[in-house]
């Protein structure tokens, strides 16, 4: 099975400037931190491939812990 890329444009939850993600949609439900490509904060992905094959993604900014 060839796992297929869905390119995602999404804002960022800090600067609000537009980034663009790509998700793998052979995974389901997927969770992870990855940086801003433009301000470099840690921001929250929660991603889910519907039935359809497309990607349903939320985003957050990180929590900061002290």
């Amino acid at each position: 099975m060839i796992n297929q890329l869905i390119e995602v444009a999404l804002q960022c939850p800090y600067c609000w400037e537009e980034i663009t993600l790509l998700v793998d949609g052979s995974i389901e439900i997927q969770e992870y931190i990855e940086d801003c490509e433009v301000c470099c904060r840690p921001i929250d992905f929660k991603v889910e491939i519907d039935d359809d094959g497309l990607a349903q993604v939320q985003v957050q900014a990180q929590l900061q812990h002290e």
